[in-house]
């Protein structure tokens, strides 16, 4: 359009839907220092009424969602297509007219700190947190998208203004419409309503400077009232643009079946690559038995090493291949999942292919050769979430200690010197 939005459009004749997603292409990155939430407060701000949904749900018969990740905030609307200007409309007043009212924002920070205060002594949610907090530092990676209790306080109604002005405009933004409308309708009635919302003045790239390597210790944070304890082991990833990004998701795969094999005890792991805009994280997590924690982050080291040395087998690509093919057929044919792929293709700048394809070109020599990207002399990022005085017995002397007054212990192995 002639604002500079960006229009994906696939009719389907027949259909007696149509979906609308809408991507603005900054997100949590572009947060303030130390006021993480900021962008996943300004998504909120976009639909900050209950009843909005509940309209969208039983007069429309669609469904109304806002996510906010790193890289983007992204609505979704569907609904009858009869009502495609209706849908089109409540986009336009979001994001045209977002209200920002002293008394909009604290309603809805207090509902963002309530959620995250329910959700602050989740020993797996506090892991999550801690791991990326390690390997990140500041960089905006290592702070929550939905931010944290202490982070969210401090987001002042100047700061949503602040970002709004900042990335809420046309040319910042693409919209994917799929489902029973033809072209001449949908462009007049974008140009009607989409129309005036005006392009920004100037844009800010994502750059963003490096963190330093990771502290090599393993870092304990206290939660005594975790049954078990959950562990953490993380590297640096690749970013969603990197030409093996695929291929470091198929080594997730792998490495979580060898991690199984080599801990059977451990009932709940999960081994992922993370990737945004810029580089991310590949992370091994999982809930253990307090006295296992050290055997299953030592597993975790053994599979790294052979990755990187050995490869995987002809059979573990297989069944990591069929896994993942398993993955995206499930939501393959979903219009939300092809609204998606379009999205993800404009804002990191991939290439529209055939992923069965790329996935049945990934050799056991490609795996190996991202293994060893990934796992050899790179900087890890080790926590133990738990109780301090079980894990200190199951992990050594060696480590860091944080107690949930957050503040952090002197390195226990140095010995404390008498007067």
């Amino acid at each position: 359009m002639l604002n500079g939005l960006t229009i994906l459009f696939s009719p389907r004749l027949g259909d007696p839907n149509v979906l609308l997603k809408l991507r603005i292409q900054s997100g949590a990155a572009f947060d303030l220092t130390d006021k993480a939430g900021t962008m996943a407060l300004l998504g909120d701000a976009l639909f900050p009424d209950p009843a909005t949904r509940e309209y969208v749900t039983e007069q429309l018969g669609g469904r109304l969602d806002v996510s906010t990740t790193y890289d983007s905030i992204d609505v979704t609307i569907s609904g009858k297509a009869s009502e495609l200007e209706r849908m089109i409309e409540l986009l336009r007043n979001a994001v045209v007219t977002t209200n920002l009212s002293i008394e909009n924002v604290t309603r809805l920070r207090e509902g963002r700190l309530k959620q995250s205060s329910e959700n602050a002594k989740s020993p797996s949610l506090i892991a999550d947190r801690e791991i990326a907090k390690r390997l990140f530092g500041s960089f905006p990676y290592g702070s929550p998208a939905n931010g944290t209790v202490e982070s969210l306080a401090k987001i002042e109604r100047g700061d949503l203004m602040l970002a709004r002005d900042r990335f809420l405009h046309s040319d910042n933004a693409t919209l994917v419409v799929i489902g029973g409308v033809d072209r001449a309708r949908l462009m007049r009635d974008l140009r009607q309503l989409l129309g005036p919302w005006p392009k920004g003045d100037r844009t800010y790239p994502s750059t963003f400077r490096q963190p330093n390597p990771a502290d090599g210790r393993v870092l304990i944070v206290d939660a005594k009232e975790a049954r078990n304890a959950e562990v953490r082991i993380a590297v640096r990833g690749l970013a969603r643009s990197d030409r093996d990004a695929l291929a470091a998701s198929l080594l997730a795969q792998i490495a979580r079946e060898r991690w199984h094999a080599a801990a059977p005890e451990i009932s709940s792991l999960f081994v992922r690559h993370e990737a945004y805009l810029l580089p991310g994280m590949f992370v091994f997590g999982a809930s253990v038995p307090t006295p296992s924690a050290g055997k299953a982050l030592a597993a975790v080291q053994d599979v790294m090493r052979a990755l990187a040395q050995t490869g995987p087998t002809a059979a573990e690509v297989d069944r990591a291949r069929s896994a993942v093919m398993t993955d995206m057929n499930k939501i393959a044919a979903s219009p939300d999942s092809l609204a998606g792929a379009w999205l993800d293709s404009d804002t990191y700048k991939l290439p529209i292919s055939n992923s069965s394809a790329e996935l049945n070109r990934v050799t056991a020599a490609d795996l190996q050769r991202v293994a060893t990207r990934l796992f050899k002399d790179t900087p890890q990022a080790t926590i133990a979430v738990g109780d301090i005085v079980q894990l200190k017995a199951a992990l050594g002397d060696k480590v860091e200690i944080r107690n949930n007054d957050a503040k952090t212990a002197a390195d226990s192995a140095v010995p404390t010197r008498k007067p």
